[in-house]
C-alpha cells in the first residue's frame, strides 16, 4: 500500500520524504490557509519534494469552473492530480479532465455506489473518508472493503485511497481490507514508526553494549 502525507506543511512533508518511503502528497486550501500560504506556491514547493502524486483541489463547484483551475494546477508540475468532489459537475469535470489525460482524485466518497460512479468517470484516485463515516456511527473499513471488491469484479483501474485516517489503526486495517493508497497525517505517520517493545528492546542493547564496554576496559 502507498503511503500519502496529507498536509500543507512543507517542513513535515519534506521530514516524511527524507525518510525514503513517502509515496505523494494530498492536500487542500483548508490546510494551505492554515498554513498562511499562498496555494500555488506552496503546492510547487511540495511537488519539488515529492515526485509521487500531489492532489490540488478545485475551489468552484461547476464542472466549467473546475476545468478552469485544473489546468491551471497542472501548470504547476507533472505530478499534479486535480482533486474534485464526488458530485454530477464533479464527474463531469472528471470525465473530461481524463480524456485529456489529466489524473483525477475524487474526493468527499463516502458510499460504493459514488465509489462506482468515480471508477465510472475514470478517477485516477478515489478517496473514500474513513473517519467521517466513523463519527457518524457507520463502519468506515467496510466502505474500502465494498470498493475493493466491486473495483477487482470490472478490472478497475481507479486506486482506492483511504483518506480521513484517524490512527494508525486505520492505517493498517486499510491495507488489509486492500486500499491501493492511505493518506495521513503527519502525526499518524510518525506514531506508525513507534511501539513500546521496540524502544525497549533499543534500551536493552544499549545497556548491554555499555555493560561490555565496562568490562573490556577492566581487562
Amino acid at each position: 500500500m502507498k503511503i500519502f502525507i496529507d498536509s500543507a506543511n512543507v517542513e513535515e512533508i519534506r521530514k516524511a520524504a527524507d525518510i525514503g518511503i513517502l509515496d505523494g502528497v494530498t492536500t487542500n486550501p483548508s490546510l494551505i490557509m492554515r498554513e498562511g500560504r499562498d496555494y500555488k506556491k506552496t503546492l510547487k514547493e511540495i511537488c519539488g519534494i515529492t515526485k509521487g502524486p500531489v492532489s490540488a483541489e478545485t475551489i468552484s463547484l461547476d464542472a466549467k469552473g473546475m476545468i478552469k483551475e485544473g489546468k491551471e494546477f497542472v501548470k504547476i508540475a507533472k505530478n499534479i492530480v486535480i482533486k474534485v468532489p464526488m458530485t454530477q459537475e464533479g464527474m463531469k469535470a472528471c470525465s473530461i479532465f481524463t480524456k485529456s489525460g489529466i489524473k483525477v482524485n475524487t474526493t468527499l466518497v463516502f458510499s460504493a455506489n459514488q465509489a462506482l460512479l468515480a471508477a465510472k468517470a475514470g478517477s485516477y484516485l478515489v478517496s473514500p473518508f474513513l473517519g467521517r463515516l466513523d463519527d457518524m456511527g457507520q463502519t468506515g473499513m467496510e466502505l474500502i472493503e465494498e470498493m475493493r471488491q466491486i473495483y477487482d469484479n470490472y478490472g478497475f483501474k481507479a486506486q482506492i485511497l483511504a483518506a480521513s485516517i484517524r490512527s494508525p489503526q486505520h492505517v493498517k486495517e486499510s491495507a488489509l481490507s486492500g486500499a491501493d493508497v492511505a493518506t495521513i497525517p503527519f502525526k499518524v505517520y510518525e506514531q506508525m514508526f513507534k511501539h513500546a517493545l521496540t524502544d525497549k528492546g533499543i534500551k536493552a542493547f544499549l545497556d548491554d553494549w555499555d555493560k561490555l564496554q565496562k568490562e573490556l576496559k577492566k581487562k
